[in-house]
């Protein structure tokens, strides 16, 4: 499936194009069947099946719409609304490795805009192009919530932090190169997209934990929480007060009563209180 067009996408083959063979329909319901077990409501299940067959396509394409629609007993328009939606599920033939630069605000303010710049310009593609060999589509990514790491680069939805353009252009290098990769955290190597979109459909491949789990600036907040013994504060009802909804109106959720804070502006030495001052 090596080959793109001028929008930087690959060739659809010829095999996605026909219906799936008995052996990998048999395989597809199987896996079907399991998903749909999980939900009450049979048409809850879309979401992982998109990832299954993508997993087997390597995007979703229309014989994975059609086989979803009819295992869910939905319309072909109501699968595609979905898979239209959604980033994650791609309407055209992605790389073996979505690599994702975080061009978000944090990311880009420490150096993310340079690494997309370089890592674009190495690769000759844009944003949801592929390389002509199949293997890398680039994507600009929103925040991934690693903004204690940034820049952070992911690829295959696996982080990368603390990234440089030289670190990531030898990212993309080895993963051309065939070469094993090492994220930052989680798994201990990155799998293919095609691999990462069955595990996204609920299929685990024990590979979660093998690596290095949150990092310490993830736990600072809480290392130094347990130093000085700070806790969440205890709602108004569990320490012994009356239960009834009158006496917990102002227990979270509730909205406060007038005259009362709204926010830490409110305080004596917040915004408001600093203007009453003068």
């Amino acid at each position: 499936m090596a080959g793109t067009n001028a929008s930087g996408h690959l060739h659809v083959s010829e095999e996605s194009k026909a219906p799936y063979d008995a052996d990998t329909l048999r395989h597809l319901h199987a896996d079907a069947e399991e998903i749909v077990a999980r939900y009450p409501q049979k048409r809850s299940a879309l979401l992982p099946l998109l990832h299954l067959v993508q997993s087997v396509d390597g995007y979703v394409s229309g014989r994975g719409i059609r086989f979803c629609a009819e295992v869910l007993d939905l319309t072909t328009a109501d699968v595609s609304g979905v898979a239209t939606f959604y980033t994650q599920y791609k309407r055209h033939p992605n790389g073996e490795y979505t690599v994702g630069v975080c061009t978000n605000t944090l990311c880009a303010i420490m150096g993310g805009d340079l690494i997309w710049d370089a890592v674009s310009e190495h690769l000759g593609v844009g944003h949801d192009e592929t390389t002509a060999d199949g293997l890398v589509t680039l994507e600009r990514i929103e925040c991934n919530a690693a903004c204690d790491y940034a820049p952070v680069v992911m690829t295959n939805w696996e982080f990368f932090d603390n990234q440089t353009p030289e670190s990531t252009i030898a990212l993309v290098d080895d993963l051309r190169a065939g070469k094993d990769v090492t994220p930052t955290r989680g798994a201990a190597k990155v799998c293919t997209f095609k691999e990462v979109s069955r595990v996204l459909a609920g299929f685990h491949d024990g590979r979660a934990d093998e690596g290095v789990g949150a990092g310490p600036a993830t736990l600072l907040g809480l290392k130094i929480a347990k130093e000085r013994g700070w806790t969440a504060p205890k709602p108004a009802a569990a320490e012994g007060g009356d239960t009834t909804p009158d006496a917990t109106a102002g227990s979270a959720g509730a909205a406060p009563a007038p005259g009362d804070e709204h926010s830490s502006a409110d305080r004596p030495g917040g915004l408001k209180g600093k203007e009453a001052a003068q």
